[in-house]
């Protein structure tokens, strides 16, 4: 059985026909990526909250029925 060795700098990343990206950059912009969009992710939450409730408070006096109280003078 021959030894195993580990040549890691020929086989690894990604090797088209014309260049080769090594695994460390693949890993890099993924994790970039995968963070950038956990960030966006966050910030959008807060802007919906926020519109939400600016939203909220637009319109609570306008949904609120108007109130025909008696006089009590009448009586």
């Amino acid at each position: 059985m021959p030894p195993v060795t580990s040549d890691s700098s020929s086989d690894s990343g990604l090797n088209p026909v014309l260049f080769s990206i090594p695994q460390s950059l693949l890993l890099q912009v993924g994790t970039v990526s995968i963070l950038l969009l956990l960030m966006a992710e966050k910030a959008t939450a807060k802007t919906l909250q926020g519109i939400g409730e600016a939203t909220e408070e637009l319109f609570r006096g306008d949904r609120l029925p108007i109130l025909n109280f008696p006089d009590q003078n009448e009586s």
